[in-house]
This record gives structure tokens, sequence and C-alpha cells, in this order.
């Protein structure tokens, strides 16, 4: 016999196919057992569409009266575009609801499991809930903090240099790790860089994936003094939209030329890192940005990283060792005097993708930041 452990990770599989596809929705699994075999299974494939819940008690039909239904999220209990699931599980003749997480979501925050239990219902919650939540990361970033959940990734050599001195960074990871980093750029809203970047690699920022047509995220451009080229490929490819960031001092006939080539403006204010990271955050968010990959330089990353502002780390490292007293480090920024200003991180994974090794990060809780 399985058990609930098993099924819950079966239903976690399944959200995990839609990630990237349900923004500003969570990404949901759904399975229904009875007697101990599956009669119906379901994912919330995009926002606006029925979700996860609803394929699954469609697939069920009549077998799910007196069936456990596995969510790997609280069902929810507010209109939205769609009709609550709450109401729909306690209508469905279910028995028992097995839920990893509550949603974050203050419309529903355990209104949804309250909802069956005054129904009778058996609900159990928690079931591999750090594995939901860890999947939902970006989901519950948002609905904590109305901020997209900002992620740096950056390869380097075994010796932490991104770049030679001039700037020549090409290629540093395998091609099996940069595909990687294209099926990540299938999955985010939103890719940002700075402009330094944009003038020395002219980058398109476009996701490219050799069997299937993936999401371009839309790009975000740093540039407080505008010096982006008219000719740059992200000005002249209409293949994903383009954000540029700068301040209202910015020259207001050459706004006026990357208006006409379907650029957005966010103006910022600016603060001791530069152009003000929270502000700009914000303003992200109410275009509808839910999440941020940061694949700026040196500088980009110190910014964020000493806002406090990288939620996570994925960094590829190559088996190189570059050497140079000038070549490019991954974070820049300001020099500290003493190690007790590091910032630490938790290793979360460690794996080898092609000749190279990934590490995924995160800043360890509670720590501050800007320490100096």
């Amino acid at each position: 016999m399985l058990s609930d452990r098993d099924y819950m990770e079966l239903a976690l599989k399944l959200a995990s196919t839609a990630k990237g596809k349900t923004n500003p929705n969570p990404v949901v699994g759904a399975v229904i057992v009875k007697d101990g075999s599956i009669v119906g299974t379901g994912i919330h494939r995009k926002a606006g569409e029925a979700h996860a819940e609803v394929h699954a008690f469609h697939m069920a039909g009549e077998h799910a009266k007196g069936a456990t239904l596995y969510v790997t999220l609280e069902p929810c209990s507010h209109y939205g575009k769609t009709p609550p699931c709450a109401n729909l599980v306690k209508e469905s003749g279910v028995r028992r609801v097995v839920v990893a997480t509550l949603d974050p979501n203050p419309q529903v925050a355990g209104k949804g499991v309250q909802i069956l239990q005054d129904a009778g219902i058996e609900v159990e919650v928690g079931v591999l809930e750090e594995e939901a939540q860890k999947l939902n990361e970006r989901f519950i970033h948002n609905m904590r903090t109305n901020r997209p959940f900002v992620i740096s990734k950056f390869a380097m050599t075994l010796d932490g240099k991104i770049a030679t001195y001039n700037g020549h960074s090409k290629w540093i990871s395998c091609e099996q790790s940069r595909l990687q980093v294209h099926e990540l750029r299938n999955e985010v809203d939103g890719i940002l860089v700075g402009i330094g970047t944009v003038l020395k690699d002219n980058p398109s920022l476009t996701t490219r994936l050799p069997n299937k047509k993936g999401k371009n995220p839309t790009r975000i451009i740093l540039d407080s003094r505008l010096r982006i080229p008219l000719d740059a490929n992200i000005l002249n490819t209409d293949e994903a939209n383009t954000i540029i960031v700068t301040t209202t001092d910015a020259d207001p006939m050459k706004i006026a030329t990357l208006e006409k080539k379907n650029v957005t403006f966010i103006y910022c204010s600016k603060d001791e890192h530069g152009l003000c990271l929270k502000e700009l955050l914000q303003q992200l968010y109410k275009h509808g940005i839910t999440d941020v990959l940061v694949e700026g330089g040196g500088e980009v990353n110190a910014s964020f990283l000493r806002a406090g502002l990288i939620y996570k780390f994925i960094i590829y490292i190559a088996p190189k060792l570059l050497g140079g007293r000038n070549s490019i480090s991954p974070i820049a920024g300001r020099d500290v005097d003493s190690m007790d200003f590091a910032i630490n991180v938790d290793f979360e994974s460690i794996d080898r993708i092609g000749d190279d090794v990934c590490i995924i990060a995160y800043p360890k809780q509670g720590e501050k930041h800007d320490k100096h």
C-alpha cells in the first residue's frame, strides 16, 4: 500500500510540470485515490484556467465519492477568475483531504480548510509541506512581499572569475549548463542585466531551446544614464518585451526615440547602491513580473546582494582556473576589511551538469545583508 507521502509526492511532480506557466498563480497538483487506486489527477495549467482539483474531479467522476484527495496547496475559498475549489471539494463526496501546505494568499489562508472541516470532511495539513513550499517559493514570496522573487544566476571558474580583465567570458560554462539556463529563462517572467552587459555583449536575452519554443521573459535593463545604443539587439528583436529602468533626468529625446521601438520605461530614484532596487521591484510587480532572473555583471549582483534582494542563487562552477589580479568576479561592489562582513548562504543542492558543478543556495535566514 502506498502512503500519504507517496501520493503527495506524485501530486508535487505533477505540479512541477507547470512551472513558469501559471504565473502569477501557484503551481498545484491534485491526486484522487479510492481503495488504493488512483482515480483522478490534475494540474493547474495556466492562470485563468481550471484549477488542479477541477481536472482531477472531472477524471474521477463518481469514483470521487468516499475517496481521498491529495492536493499540494490548500483549495482556494474565494472567487477569482474561477469559482472557489473548496466548494467543489465539499460537494464532491470525498471522505478525506490531505493538503501539503496552506495558501499564503490572505484571501484564503486557512479558510479553504475551514470550509472542508465545517462540512465534516477529514483534513490533514502538512504532508511534504517543505517540498510544497519550495515548489511555490515564488508565489509565497509574492504574497508576503508584493515584490518579484529574485534569482541571481552566474557562471564562474573554479577560482571565482566570470570574465578576463578585458571582459571576455565566452564560454565559461559547458553546453549542458547553458541549456539549463535557457530552461530557467523559460520559467521566469523577467530577465535583468545592467547596461554594462548590453554594451559589452550585445545580448538578445531570449529563450533558445532545441526542441520547443520557449517563453521569452521580459528583458529588464538598468540604465540610469540611458547609454543604450539604438542598434542594440534587445531593441531590434520583437521576440520579447523590453523595460528600461532609468531616472527622471534621462534624455527626453532619446526616451521618445526608444518608445517608438516599443520600449517601456520605469523611472526610479537613486540610493547608495545606484537605482533604488526596492522601488524597482515594486514597480515590476505592478507590471505583472512575479520573478526575475538577474544575469547581470558583478556590480549589478553586488547592488542586489547588499540591498538584501537576492532570494536564491544558481551558480555554475566550471573546471577552469583563470587567475589574474584584474580578472572579474561575480560580485563586485565595495570592499570589506573583515570576514565578519561575509554574507552566509545555505546550500540547497550540489549537482554535476556536464563538466560543471551547479550549486543552488539561499541567503541564510535572519541575517542582515548590508552589514557594513
